[in-house]
């Protein structure tokens, strides 16, 4: 059923064996071809009684391909998998946490979005200027672009006893009471409905006053991004902005370097999708319009909308093609752990699946393989450089120049990486085509199976060396590339590598000390390495893989904010970003992982780039309750801090509002004040990481 039913079209099976199968459908992927270990133990025989447990056990279920709420507690939909996961993850103490939706859709949204839009502007400049369509949006109807939570109550005047507090302090007796529901958003008082309040008003009267200009300003005053992307593609005045969106939707590189099951990726699916679908619409009405107009357009005229348009529409469900092809074209993902490769790529492909409503519609899922991977992030050479800084650095890390079958050698390390890619690429391009052949789609994939695993196998013998393995002695290097399990991103991703790196990566670290993992692998080369938590180190490998001008969103440990120890993964960050953002959360009484203890969390976004001209933006250190959750992420402030980050080292200040910045500056510019926030800044910190 699996290796020749599933796995080949009904024209290449035996015809016994199709009589026996019946109308199955030929679904590809890789999920269905033999396993490692299966090719490796051709006698494997595993008796029919165990298949029958395993049947009877998942008939105890109720099994749902879509994202429905699960009201009993025999129901299962995919989004299970990912929670069983994590739990194991957890059990075998890996530091991996289950990261729930509102914080992988608030990460995706501000930093995939921010970059198509940087795109977009690159391409179709015009729409973008002080006076273009696009930035008029916001001042033509300021109120569609501030999210509900920070709305609610805005509608309503104060009441007289609240109001009359404004300007005089002494009447503000009731401000500290529980706000009435018509104008509270849950657990908020008068005093905080008021601050939430002068805060609305601030951000309409820029959107009104055309003083947002800047995609980054709708990250720093929290407004609906996504609304704004749909919109501004919806609306747009030509087909050029269209085009510069539907091409950059088409080529961004989204990764997730610690993917686990693939919760991150499947917040990248729900930014991209409904963007891909208002391209669809956009170019639609365009070429509607072009029919309807008396005037004579060149033949040539949006060909490429209408070839796009024609390609769309010769698959038999437009959902599962545009889903198909995001999940084929934009999703990278990596995991030291073989199991989160697996659980990540069959959460997609039930994605997929759960779009088609007849066998009609079924076409071959996408394979996958080569873009969500197994390895380890940390070890492993990211660029030819390394490679050659490697070939030319002897046991005892001194430099020497290097000999002329060394440099040959690194000739044709890159010379087969490009080869390998250039097939990755074809095969990549074939998963998207209509009635692919399935034999060569195979072929290719062989092909390219080959090429990596002798790159592979070249590089980890070079990086043994590294770590003073001798690759010679199989019985040590055996042990050290199993601990180690070395990823080579120059190899692994050399097309996006060498174009300059990942568009956007986003994710959850691990947050591990790297001390408990020492006893598996050891890494080298990093500037963070004094930090001693495994985040860190995701970190900078993050930067080095990320594109200029890339986004990043990570959510990590508070202690990245908070400790004079993460200093140097501080000044990483805020040394190759030109903009970026901190949001704080504690873990009382409310927290963003259900179920753990003290795990208090910063949220980083930022886009790589020089830090000549940096905005640095804070939120305040947020506490809320567990009844506020909805609306957490949407009520949330940034303030700018960036002449703030001198006062103690090893801390990003936690302000979140004007008011705490001016108050800020206006204590600093007392002597004797000044003074003593400086005297802070130069005392070690002993405050400790959040464990």
């Amino acid at each position: 059923l699996f290796h020749e039913g599933l796995a080949l079209p009904e024209n290449e099976r035996d015809p016994a064996l199709a009589k026996l199968l019946g109308k199955v459908p030929y679904l590809n992927g890789g999920l269905f071809e033999e396993h490692d270990l299966e090719r490796g133990n051709a006698a494997i025989e595993i008796p029919d009684e165990a298949f029958a447990k395993v049947f009877a056990f998942f008939d105890a279920y109720q099994w749902h391909l879509d994202d429905r709420p699960l009201r009993e507690d025999n129901e299962i939909n995919p989004d299970v998998l990912g929670h069983i996961f994590e739990k194991y993850i957890n059990q075998k103490q890996m530091g991996a946490y289950y990261t729930k939706e509102d914080i992988t859709d608030y990460i995706g949204r501000n930093t995939i979005v921010p970059f198509l839009f940087d795109r977009a502007r690159k391409a179709c400049p015009v729409a973008f200027a002080p006076e273009g369509g696009v930035w008029r949006l916001l001042r033509d109807d300021p109120e569609r672009y501030i999210y509900a939570a920070a709305r609610r109550g805005m509608d309503r005047e104060l009441p007289p006893e609240i109001a009359a507090g404004l300007d005089d302090v002494s009447r503000r007796g009731g401000w500290n009471e529980p706000a009435a529901p018509e104008y509270a958003l849950p657990t908020e008082t008068w005093r905080e409905h008021v601050a939430r309040r002068r805060r609305y008003e601030e951000a309409r009267a820029k959107l009104a006053a055309g003083e947002a200009a800047s995609i980054d300003d709708l990250i720093t005053l929290n407004l609906d991004i996504e609304q704004f992307a749909r919109d501004a593609i919806a609306e747009s005045e030509g087909p050029e902005l269209v085009r510069a969106f539907q091409q950059a939707l088409g080529k961004v590189s989204i990764l997730d370097p610690t993917c686990g099951s693939g919760a991150f990726l499947f917040a990248a699916v729900h930014v991209l999708e409904p963007l891909y679908l208002a391209c669809l619409e956009a170019m639609r009405g365009f070429l509607g319009d072009v029919e309807r107009s008396p005037r004579r357009r060149r033949p040539e005229y949006l060909s490429d909308f209408r070839k796009t348009l024609e390609n769309v529409a010769a698959h038999p469900s437009e959902r599962y093609f545009i889903l198909k092809s995001i999940v084929v074209e934009n999703l990278y993902g990596v995991d030291i752990m073989q199991e989160a490769v697996e659980i990540c790529k069959l959460r997609l492909f039930l994605k997929l699946v759960a779009q088609l409503e007849s066998r009609e519609q079924i076409e071959p899922l996408p394979d996958i393989d080569f873009n969500i991977r197994a390895g380890n992030t940390l070890v492993g050479f990211t660029s030819l450089d390394e490679i050659r800084e490697a070939f030319a650095t002897d046991g005892g890390g001194q430099r020497r120049m290097l000999y002329r079958e060394e440099e040959e050698a690194l000739k044709r390390i890159e010379e087969k990486a490009k080869d390998a890619d250039d097939i990755f690429r074809i095969f990549r391009e074939m998963q998207t085509e209509q009635g692919m052949d399935a034999g060569e789609l195979a072929e290719s994939k062989r092909k390219l199976r080959e090429r990596l695993d002798g790159l592979r196998e070249e590089l980890d013998r070079h990086l043994a060396g590294e770590y003073g393995i001798e690759a010679e002695d199989e019985t040590a290097y055996a042990k050290w590339r199993e601990g180690h399990q070395p990823f080579h991103w120059f190899v692994e991703f050399y097309g996006i590598v060498r174009g300059g790196g990942f568009d956007v990566v986003i994710g959850n670290p691990p947050y591990v000390e790297h001390r408990k993992a020492k006893d598996d692998y050891g890494i080298k080369g990093y500037a963070t390495q004094s930090c001693g938590n495994l985040y860190a180190f995701v970190l900078e490998r993050s930067y080095e893989i990320l594109r200029r001008g890339g986004h990043m969103g990570m959510i990590v440990q508070l202690s990245l904010s908070c400790t004079e120890r993460m200093a140097p993964i501080q000044d990483t960050c805020l040394g190759l970003s030109s903009d970026i953002w901190f949001a704080h959360f504690d873990d009382r009484p409310g927290k963003l992982f259900d179920g753990l203890q003290h795990i208090r969390a910063t949220i980083m976004l930022s886009r790589k780039g020089s830090n000549k001209n940096r905005r640095t933006c804070s939120t305040a250190y947020i506490r809320w309750r567990s009844e506020m959750r909805p609306w957490l992420f949407d009520s949330q402030t940034f303030a700018d801090i960036d002449s703030h980050l001198e006062i103690l080292r090893g801390s990003i200040p936690k302000i979140g509002h004007d008011l705490g910045s001016q108050t800020v500056r206006k204590i600093a510019a007392y002597s004797s004040l000044g003074n003593s926030l400086q005297r802070s800044r130069a005392e070690p910190s002993r405050a400790e990481p959040s464990r």
